[in-house]
């Protein structure tokens, strides 16, 4: 499915917001969202939110064979799915322009920039070594999802713990986390990726932008860079020619929203890292707020079980006395008893009440036949020949109904003379001759 592109009256509206320094979240034209993470039960899995844009890292592992020009390093390998439940505008199973270009991005900003130290992942030279795999799932797209991806996939390297090996001889050992504690990964610095838009042929600038500003943005630039100011990877894609100027102001911006990303990873870190040796609850149902409905815990209401008694007592005197109750059977007549409060029937009223129902019902000037239609009913019925038959269909089970007509007495003859019957041959007769007189 391909994406719906917006009208013009739409690109207009974004167009002149931009030229009037408003954007449609509220934010400033150099503010970037709020950035959320939390980490869930196991090792490597977390998940990013860049406002409304979220993705979910995992990182696994393996021992494979290294490869044979880089014998004494391991193998980082990035992944990144755009599904559509991310946004209807992806389709599943496809690998389109925008996510090749993603996946080059995110090698040149993560593997190329030597962030991790592969050669601590060589167990044997030549021989084994680990692959580390970074699988990113795209949640949903609300824009800018190669920053969102870039926080994601550093996030979850450096929360990745790998289980600990020995090697003895040609035999190697794979401890479990019950045998060994796992050991984290060696990460030498965090390279982030801050993108810019550029709108009227880099007239107008914008940080972090949303699915509709880059719509129609005109181009984009994506600078990664990390805490100590050294650049990563920059790309600049739409075509679009940029000065040195404009250049060098957004390397300025990509330091300082670097530095705060930075240390709010390194807080989010060191809070789950404290959780988890503490014993505390941990995981993405923990990260839920707790005023949400879909929150999977409730904190616990400390209750006062002192002076319960006394509480009670005060409770009991302040409340109303109990009615007069009869707690045995009452003997009205001989043969009959009353089990209960005593109180009067009520069984008499609820009939007279329904029988009111009922003649409103009668009443009702909707539900009464008009007479008319009743004798014209019947006038029809009468007209009706032998074989006629009037299908009635005023339910949904169609009933046919025949009608039989009465009887009708047969005439009898009367008899006559002979000489009445031979005049009225003889004027049969007669006439019959002077129609052929005329033919």
């Amino acid at each position: 499915m391909k994406e719906t592109p917006l009208s013009n009256c739409e690109k207009r509206f974004l167009l002149r917001a931009i030229e009037e320094r408003k954007r449609l979240d509220g934010r400033q034209s150099y503010d970037y969202r709020n950035v959320r993470v939390s980490f869930g039960t196991d090792y490597g899995c977390c998940v990013v939110e860049l406002g409304k844009t979220r993705v979910l890292g995992q990182v696994s592992c393996e021992l494979v064979a290294p490869k044979p020009n880089r014998a004494t390093e391991g193998i980082l390998f990035f992944n990144l799915e755009l599904s559509p439940m991310a946004s209807p505008a992806f389709e599943l199973g496809r690998q389109s322009e925008l996510l090749v270009k993603l996946n080059r991005l995110l090698e040149r900003c993560l593997r190329n920039s030597k962030c991790i130290d592969t050669e601590s992942l060589c167990v044997v030279a030549g021989e084994k070594v680990w692959q580390i795999r970074v699988d990113l799932h795209l949640l949903n797209h609300d824009g800018n999802i190669i920053d969102a991806a870039s926080i994601a996939a550093i996030v979850a390297l450096c929360h990745f713990r790998r289980p600990d090996v020995s090697v003895q001889g040609e035999e190697i050992t794979v401890y479990t986390p019950e045998e060994r504690d796992p050991v984290p990964l060696s990460i030498h610095h965090i390279p982030i990726c801050v993108s810019f838009a550029f709108f009227k042929q880099g007239t107008y600038l914008l940080v972090d932008p949303s699915e509709r500003e880059e719509r129609v943005m005109d181009g984009l630039l994506v600078i990664a860079m990390n805490k100590h100011r050294e650049i990563c990877t920059i790309q600049s894609s739409g075509g679009i020619m940029l000065l040195k100027d404009q250049v060098l102001r957004c390397s300025k911006i990509t330091g300082v929203k670097v530095a705060e990303i930075t240390e709010l990873i390194q807080k989010a870190l060191e809070n789950d890292r404290k959780v988890r040796k503490e014993g505390g609850k941990f995981g993405f149902a923990e990260s839920i707020p707790n005023q949400k409905i879909t929150a999977f815990k409730m904190e616990r209401a400390l209750v006062d079980a002192n002076d319960v008694e006394e509480q009670a007592e005060e409770i009991i005197m302040k409340a109303d006395p109990p009615l007069d109750v009869f707690a045995k059977p009452i003997l009205w007549t001989p043969g009959t008893a009353q089990i209960g409060e005593g109180v009067e029937n009520s069984w008499g009223e609820l009939e007279e009440s329904e029988r009111g129902e009922e003649e409103d019902d009668d009443n009702d000037p909707d539900t009464l036949e008009d007479p008319k239609m009743e004798m014209e009913d019947v006038s029809i019925v009468s007209k009706t020949k032998k074989d006629d038959t009037i299908v009635l269909s005023d339910s949904e089970e169609e009933e046919v109904v025949i009608l039989k007509p009465e009887k009708v007495p047969k005439k009898t003859r009367t008899p006559t003379s002979s000489k009445q019957e031979n005049s009225s041959k003889k004027v049969g007769n007669k006439k019959r001759k002077k129609k052929r007189v005329s033919y």
